[in-house]
């Protein structure tokens, strides 16, 4: 439609990036997803609390093997030992594979649910959001910020709770083994949480603001490829090339403090276990040689005080993925949040309608300071023709807007056969209607498919009858595959004037009780719009239609003849009683056609 409602805050450009305004509300909801799953979760959770429990287990062995080396036991009980501790290891991966793989399907079952819910709920939102919001912009919320929550579940999850589990097991057999050592093992740890905490303080920031630079490029590309025959007509190449590089710009710095910050976590987490690593040589060397521990258990705390680092470091490279795909789960609620399309309670659907439209004092602004449309009455017998005229912005493709039900209006009623539309469901009402637009939207299917659209159970004979009655079995007879030629992006591969006539003939497959058109024969070459013209005569037989139309040669038959300026009616009547008027529709029939073509 013409008219863009009042802005969206979430629209703007350039706008400080969305916060992550309930982490834990966020994760809960993500969790209702997974809840669903509850069995292959706990099977999950087993794997690796036995995995976590083997990788305790292990050092320990092995620090007990050393100390039986060193006291020369048989041989025997040192190859029993190893066995044991090869076995351990083969164990321990066995559940990690099960793990994982098991817990792919809980991740891949839940995005594809959220998924689904995400595009159902797009599908249920009014017109007006998606003319706040770049496609491209909802398209990133549906892709790149599912695969983000994606990834995320994949491995967190496991790797979350894998490091809980090890990091208090191994604090737990540290203090068992040597309470000194241990001590002095942690005193890295108010390091560890200060630097963590310097370092995810600055990556949430980044993360949220390249999630949101992401979203705004993508927005601009599709936007871009959209319009490239006006970018091109227009030389605005260079433009273009120098405003994407501007939000790859954006991007790229978001990405490169992102990934910066988050690179210096492997580097506080080596020098720390480098540090860890000679605390317990050097402190472990003496209490051995005072023979308060043996060598095995310096062997083993040196094993576990890595195990002890590695989840703190796993933790906080889980704490910023988590972070990243929480703000790609919220920009997804967010639009899962918003309030579809209004329902009355009492709403009924409508049935066999004859097509009696009337509007009564209605009145509509998409801004609250500024009248759209004021005071329009009108009435539509069954299958009469009402024609609306008048300049851009005059107020009649918002009328239409208000008839199909994309709004409401502000005040006033609009009724077919007596029932106020506001009580009447939508999709009951759309029902009735059939819409020509100026720009015909095709799909990337075959012919036949596109009729068949505005009829789902319409047979290859009822298709082929509409395509005969809207002129335009002819040409289709001429293509390669005929009604099964599948078309490319938006019909780009047949002209302009064939596919408003693939549009006609989808039109006359669904049969409506009430038609709409809306320039539907603008930007056509004479010989075209006269076979359009004649289909559409065809199609308006019967019904009741309303015609927008700036050629007022295609309206003279019309049987009222309503012509709008700034919101408001100003003229009615049939085309000889407006031209005898001498007003407004006259001085537009002057302009078009000249004086002597009406006197």
């Amino acid at each position: 439609m013409s008219r863009t409602p009042k802005s969206h805050p979430h629209s703007r450009m350039g706008q400080k990036p969305p916060k992550i305004n309930d982490l834990k509300a966020t994760l809960k909801r993500v969790w209702t997803y997974i809840a669903g799953q509850r069995k292959r979760f706990v099977l999950v959770m087993l794997m690796v609390v036995i995995s976590s429990t083997l990788s305790l287990v292990g050092p320990y062995v092995l620090g007990v093997a050393v100390d039986r080396v060193i006291a020369k036991v048989e041989t025997t009980t040192l190859f029993q030992l190893f066995l044991g501790l090869a076995a351990i290891y083969i164990f321990q991966m066995v559940t990690l594979i099960l793990q994982n793989y098991w817990m792919i399907g809980i991740s891949q079952h839940t995005v594809y649910t959220i998924r689904n819910h995400l595009f159902a709920h797009l599908q249920k939102l009014s017109l007006s959001y998606f003319q706040k919001q770049q496609h491209g912009e909802l398209m990133s919320r549906l892709t790149n910020d599912m695969e983000n929550v994606s990834r995320t579940l994949n491995s967190s999850i496991i790797q979350f709770t894998t490091s809980i589990l090890t990091l208090v097991g191994t604090i737990g057999m540290m203090v068992w083994l040597s309470p000194v050592l241990t001590l002095l093992t942690l005193t890295i740890v108010p390091i560890l949480i200060f630097g963590m905490k310097w370092i995810t303080k600055r990556t949430s920031v980044y993360f949220k603001d390249q999630q949101k630079h992401l979203g705004d490029m993508n927005g601009y590309i599709e936007e871009s490829l959209s319009g490239h025959s006006i970018i091109k007509l227009f030389s605005r190449e260079k433009e273009t090339i120098d405003q994407f590089n501007e939000k790859n710009e954006q991007l790229k710095r978001a990405g490169y403090w992102a990934q910066t910050y988050t690179g210096f976590i492997p580097k506080l987490m080596n020098m720390l276990n480098n540090v860890s690593f000679a605390i317990i040589v050097g402190a472990g060397g003496y209490l051995a040689v005072q023979g308060s521990i043996s060598v095995g258990v310096i062997v083993t705390f040196t094993t576990y005080s890595r195990q002890f680092t590695r989840p703190l470091n796993d933790l906080a490279n889980q704490f910023n993925m988590i972070l990243s795909a929480v703000a790609g789960a919220e920009r997804v609620f967010q639009v899962m949040d918003e309030e579809p399309e209004k329902t009355e309670k009492e709403e009924e659907s409508l049935q066999l309608v004859k097509g009696d439209v009337r509007f009564e004092s209605v009145s509509f602004s998409y801004e609250s300071d500024q009248a759209t449309l004021q005071g329009i009455t009108l009435h539509a017998k069954p299958g009469e023709t009402v024609a609306l005229v008048g300049p851009t912005g005059a107020g009649k493709t918002t009328i239409i807007s208000l008839l199909l039900r994309f709004y409401d209006p502000d005040s006033g009623r609009i009724l077919i056969d007596g029932k106020d539309t506001k009580r009447v469901n939508r999709e009951s009402l759309r029902e009735q209607m059939a819409v020509v637009l100026q720009d015909s939207f095709l799909f990337e299917k075959s012919i036949r498919e596109n009729i068949r659209y505005g009829r789902l159970g319409a047979t290859d004979e009822e298709v082929e009858q509409a395509a005969r009655e809207a002129n335009a079995h002819s040409f289709i007879c001429k293509l390669p595959n005929g009604y099964d030629t599948v078309l490319q992006s938006s019909g780009s591969s047949i002209s302009q004037g064939q596919r408003q006539l693939l549009s006609i003939a989808r039109a006359m497959v669904k049969d409506p009780s009430i038609l709409i058109l809306d320039e539907a024969t603008s930007s056509i070459d004479t010989l075209t719009e006269m076979k359009i013209n004649d289909a559409l005569k065809t199609l308006m037989k019967g019904r009741t239609s309303f015609v927008i139309a700036h050629r007022l040669n295609t309206i003279y038959q019309a049987d009222q003849i309503i012509v709008l300026q700034n919101g408001s009616i100003i003229e009615r009547g049939t085309h000889d009683e407006l031209v005898e008027q001498n007003g407004f529709y006259r001085s537009l029939v002057d302009v078009q056609f000249g004086q002597q073509a009406v006197d």
